[in-house]
């Protein structure tokens, strides 16, 4: 008889979870029914009908979850990943803050210059820093508890903000060409060439900062929307840089510099915008890195008491994994035993791969002939791919 051992929450966050530790977190599996509850809350999150109000303010107040009751904690998600969503927040906020800072600079440089260029330029970096907004809401709505509308979860909404991202690279990268061409059909020489290169410097240093922490951060806790936002701060980073390349051809008196620089430039942000684009799209569909494959695969073949990997899915979930695997016992062990199996494989594969927020293990009498266990419903079902041999 199968078993369904539904994932539940883990208190390990990152590289830096610590091994040979107990699991005080409590999670209970009901027989074969699968079952499982990773919230010992003695009420159901859908039990509670807040009410936030109308408008845009009620609006915001659902998205930020700002309830103001004493169970505001009951539609947050308490699993390992919340450390991660915090994280996450955490260094949009300080993305915006730079990004602000860095603007408030360049302000100041237009107000002392007078310059009418220099002002749009800021305009648009402006509202290039906005661009992170979406993100910032995805990982909020990311740490909601999961609902009976949305039983994953809101994890997803986080690659959908990765389109918008996506989409505002190529956008830069457009207006980059279209400036750049109207400078080469209409060529005008650069004025306030010192204040240009401050707010050059300016812009350059502020969303080079802002692309390295959203980066590194994004690799860390697996966001691909993160990443993204990093490097359309970094094509940011690289407008301004041609501003100044453009600034010093000026200066030595080669004015259409500028147009061409800007020209190089904009195909730089074209192969941004193509990497952008395959990692969002291979989220979207649900594609996984060979290594978390591998990795996973090794961890199951080393568990004593597991006969046969007979399938092995694992998708991203925002910056979380989930897994869903198969495996083949003993068909003589009892029905704790075969758990204690399962339960020691999801312990191991937590352990292993860092990113891992909930794991579905479906045990299976072994047998030379698998379908009979399954003859009932398996012309209902698409089953998953088998596992790689060996």
């Amino acid at each position: 008889m199968a078993i369904k051992n539904s994932g539940h929450t883990h208190p390990h966050e990152g590289e830096e979870h610590a091994h040979g530790h107990d699991h005080p977190h409590p999670h209970s599996h009901h027989g074969e029914s699968g079952h499982h509850h990773a919230h010992a809350h003695p009420h159901s999150h859908d039990g509670h009908h807040h009410h936030h109000g109308g408008g845009p303010w009620g609006w915001i107040r659902t998205i930020f979850h700002l309830h103001g009751h004493s169970h505001q904690h009951d539609a947050l998600v308490t699993d390992s990943a919340f450390a991660a969503h915090e994280e996450g927040i955490r260094t949009v906020w300080i993305a915006l803050g730079a990004l602000a800072f860095t603007s408030l600079l360049q302000v100041i440089i237009v107000w002392l210059s007078g310059s009418v260029a220099l002002f749009a330029d800021t305009v648009h970096n402006i509202g290039d820093g906005l661009n992170s907004v979406p993100l910032l809401i995805a990982f909020y709505l990311a740490r909601r508890a999961a609902t009976r509308c949305y039983t994953y979860g809101f994890g997803r909404a986080e690659d959908v903000a990765g389109i918008f991202i996506v989409l505002s690279i190529a956008f830069s990268a457009g207006v980059i060409f279209w400036e750049s061409l109207q400078k080469l059909l209409h060529p005008e020489p650069l004025t306030n060439l010192g204040w240009v290169a401050l707010a050059a410097l300016v812009g350059f240093a502020g969303n080079e900062t802002v692309a390295w922490l959203q980066i590194r951060v994004g690799r860390k806790i697996g966001s691909a929307a993160m990443v993204a936002d990093g490097m359309h701060a970094r094509t940011d980073g690289l407008t301004s840089l041609a501003v100044l390349l453009a600034v010093a051809g000026s200066w030595l008196g080669y004015p259409m510099v500028d147009p061409i620089i800007g020209i190089l430039i904009g195909v730089a942000i074209l192969f941004i915008t193509w990497d952008a684009t395959k990692t969002m799209w291979y989220r979207l569909m649900d594609a996984i890195e060979p290594e978390h494959l591998e990795r996973a695969e090794a961890v199951i073949r080393q568990q004593p008491g597991i006969q046969e990997l007979e399938w092995l899915r694992m998708r991203w979930m925002g910056h979380r994994l989930h897994a869903d695997i198969g495996i083949a016992v003993d068909p003589h062990l009892s029905t704790a035993a075969s758990h204690h199996i399962a339960e020691q494989l999801r312990h191991d594969l937590f352990h292993a791969l860092p990113y891992l927020s909930e794991i579905l293990v479906h045990v299976d009498p072994w047998s030379t002939q698998p379908e009979e266990h399954h003859a009932l419903t398996i012309h209902h079902e698409i089953r998953p791919a088998p596992a790689r041999a060996g």
